[in-house]
């Protein structure tokens, strides 16, 4: 197969990059300029996309043997996930940019670039593995390694992404990655791994959003709407955020207070105790199926953070609505996450929560 194998100059893509080759593909490195204003120099774990992380992927090429381009996706990056990013935010919402640039960029605008290019597909360095049926269908699974699985935010993928996709890390752990590209000679196998935010390099994403949306004063309310306290931008609270309220605790009889709700409509952010946060009823849209679209009500898995539990639960789709309900209470889910469902380590598919509440029904 001729393939693109998109090199973030990271260890990861990297083997992944390398592993294609030796698979006996026709491999073409590809670096993505996802920054208008690249910075030359990586100066921390966070932020990624720098001249000097392009120069990495290219050295990785050239001990390869393999062609190596830098393809310009910043104005759809920026189009398609920051500006996305902080429209989220400013509507209350919390979104996951890690999803929504696999979903648009790596295997949109990279994938149907690759293919009108004349490629077959493209190679990444997630996490995760493509198990075929005996069928000939492509499935999305867990990684190996738990501690490093991305399958949660390839969640976005549809059956025909997958068909054109290879994730040639899902079987290792990632001491065994940095391992195999010491040996390969890859001076990148010490590499900090990327982490947060990419385009948020300080990692301070209520000073980011502040500096675009402006300070938005508002209330603080108790769970009976009693004000408690001022804001500088509801946009920066979170549900289920503890620290960073600024409240007194004297004010609040010295128990601990957490986000509740965000209301954007009201520039109100609404605190409570602990137990006002577990919810097991949540409502998503935007579905995305991995594969064939579950039909009447099905068992699951359900996680609604990267690195969050999988719970049992119960879903069921009514067009591009998700209904899933929780087999025990979940804190802290916020609207814009995602849910993704799982059968077994097989991804079934995902959407982006719209709503989360205690049930008052049996379920279906």
């Amino acid at each position: 197969m001729r393939v693109v194998a998109a090199m973030s100059g990271g260890v990861d893509s990297a083997v992944a990059a390398s592993r294609m080759v030796e698979a006996g593909h026709e491999v073409v490195g590809v670096h993505l300029a996802l920054s208008q204003n690249a910075a030359t120099l990586r100066e921390s774990a966070r932020g990624c996309c720098t001249i000097e992380d392009a120069g990495d992927a290219r050295r990785v090429a050239d001990v390869l043997g393999i062609p190596f381009y830098v393809w310009d996706m910043a104005t759809r990056f920026r189009r398609d996930v920051v500006d996305d990013f902080v429209a989220e935010y400013a509507a209350g919402r919390t979104p996951n940019p890690c999803l929504r640039c696999n979903e648009k960029i790596k295997f949109a605008a990279l994938l149907d670039k690759a293919l009108a290019l004349g490629f077959d597909a493209v190679a990444t360095g997630h996490y995760a593995q493509v198990v075929e049926t005996p069928g000939g269908r492509r499935e999305l699974h867990r990684a190996v390694d738990p501690a490093k699985d991305q399958s949660y935010v390839l969640g976005v993928l549809d059956a025909a992404q997958l068909a054109r996709s290879f994730f040639p890390l899902g079987d290792t752990t990632k001491p065994e990655i940095r391992e195999e590209a010491r040996a390969r000679g890859f001076f990148v196998a010490s590499k900090p791994d990327s982490h947060d935010v990419c385009f948020i390099a300080d990692g301070d994403t209520k000073g980011w959003l502040t500096a675009r949306l402006g300070e938005q004063p508002g209330d603080i309310v108790d769970a009976d709407g009693a004000v408690v306290g001022r804001h500088t931008g509801a946009y920066s609270y979170t549900v289920g955020q503890r620290r960073g309220l600024g409240l007194a605790k004297d004010t609040l009889d010295g128990e601990p207070r957490y986000v509740l709700q965000v209301e954007a409509s009201t520039n109100t952010v609404v605190i409570g105790t602990r137990d006002l946060l577990g919810v097991d009823a949540v409502t998503g849209s935007h579905a995305r199926w991995c594969g064939p679209p579950p039909e009447g009500v099905i068992s699951v898995g359900a996680q609604v953070r990267a690195h969050g539990e999988e719970v049992p639960a119960t879903a069921w789709a009514d067009g591009e609505v998700v209904h899933v309900r929780l087999d025990e209470r979940v804190r802290g889910v916020a609207p814009g996450q995602s849910v993704v469902l799982y059968d077994g380590t097989r991804v079934v598919g995902s959407a982006t929560i719209t709503d989360a509440a205690l049930s008052t029904r049996p379920k279906p």
